[in-house]
């Protein structure tokens, strides 16, 4: 396959009027050719870095490596290239079993990039299981030290009420991303955390200490020393001006995530997290009391959500989804390049196709009406 006059978009900016060859699964040339008005846009993969389950499955509930290669292939039909599957608090027995089966998964699926564990060492429950929170203890850090080793790439979000400072330096040491989040610290204490070797904040504005302007807390702290953050966009977990703030603020540092739940990818409407039932409902998904669990959307609509929202082209906001989360995993820009594989997407006039491996798998038309 080739794909003529194609302008690429990725982590080193753009590339004008190009020839892309595709074979076995790889992109086997690139080669300059004629710009051509209109032209179609390539870009890599985009990159999910919360995704809790999908095709009916949570992330907790998988009890092979075959379930969490079904959760990636459940994202992969929306739209999405690479993910880490994101197990929600839980015990450190079931903690223990997933890092197994993740590590198992990863050896013969190339989207899954390593497991981001958020909790349990959290402060402000959300949807998570108020029973799950604990501090973190010596054997936890050396469980998480452990899987790091075996996955590769592991992100661990936690609250600094729960951990020490060395701690999280011990973490990062060992080369985990340590993400701040579900925490009512302050601001001073957030910007020691950061300082300590946190890097990043989770699904900023949620289940956290908001912005005051003598107490700026978590949400201040993070658009002001986080090297990242992520965000949600489906028109539920944050306002439509906060979103726009949080762009206008610290583009570089902006990540969108989906926050997807085992309903991604199915028409399931209820489904169970650690014993509680969770309703799907016109775009949402809470628990019995209205709190917001997880998010009904992919990455991609969160990708053309906030293009609606800034007024602007999903070329600007797609960087968002593929380029920044890669970033932060590996420390260098997403490419499309000699030899590497055809995991990249599509956009023309009439919306993005998704391909993995070239071939075409998912198309999602534009919403001219928005």
């Amino acid at each position: 396959m080739i794909l003529k006059g194609v302008n690429i978009l990725d982590g080193d900016g753009w590339r004008k009027g190009v020839d892309i060859e595709i074979a076995d699964g790889h992109v086997a040339s690139i080669s300059q050719s004629v710009a051509i008005p209109g032209a179609k846009t390539v870009f890599p993969g985009l990159v999910d870095l919360q995704v809790n389950g999908g095709d009916g499955l949570m992330l907790g509930d998988c009890q092979s490596a075959a379930d969490i290669r079904r959760i990636m292939a459940a994202h992969r039909r929306l739209g999405t290239g690479f993910i880490l599957p994101t197990l929600i608090s839980d015990s450190m027995e079931v903690t223990a079993r997933v890092i197994d089966l993740t590590a198992q998964a990863m050896a013969d699926e190339p989207g899954l990039l390593g497991l981001h564990l958020e909790g349990p060492h959290l402060a402000v429950p959300g949807a998570h299981d108020p029973a799950k929170l604990r501090p973190m203890t010596e054997a936890d850090l050396s469980l998480y030290l452990d899987a790091k080793a075996r996955l590769g790439s592991l992100m661990i979000t936690l609250a600094p009420e729960q951990v020490s400072l060395p701690q999280i330096s011990a973490l990062a040491e060992a080369g985990i991303t340590v993400s701040l989040g579900h925490s009512a610290c302050d601001y001073d204490m957030a910007i020691a955390a950061f300082d300590a070797g946190g890097r990043m904040a989770t699904h900023l504005y949620n289940a956290m200490s908001g912005v005051h302007h003598r107490a700026p807390g978590l949400v201040g702290a993070a658009l002001d020393r986080a090297e990242a953050f992520g965000l949600i966009a489906d028109g539920h977990h944050v306002h439509d001006a906060c979103l726009r703030l949080a762009a206008r603020a610290r583009p570089d540092a902006l990540m969108l995530v989906s926050d997807a739940m085992a309903v991604a990818g199915t028409d399931v409407t209820r489904f169970q997290l650690n014993g509680r039932a969770i309703q799907r409902r016109e775009g949402r998904l809470t628990l019995a009391d209205g709190t917001l669990a997880g998010a009904d959307t992919s990455l991609l609509d969160s990708v053309m959500y906030l293009a609606q929202v800034l007024n602007r082209p999903p070329v600007d906001t797609l960087p968002f989804a593929f380029d920044r989360p890669w970033r932060l995993l590996t420390g260098a820009p997403a490419r499309i390049a000699d030899g590497t594989r055809a995991q990249f997407c599509v956009s023309d006039a009439d919306g993005i196709t998704s391909f993995d491996n070239g071939e075409a798998i998912f198309f999602r038309p534009h919403d001219h009406s928005a």
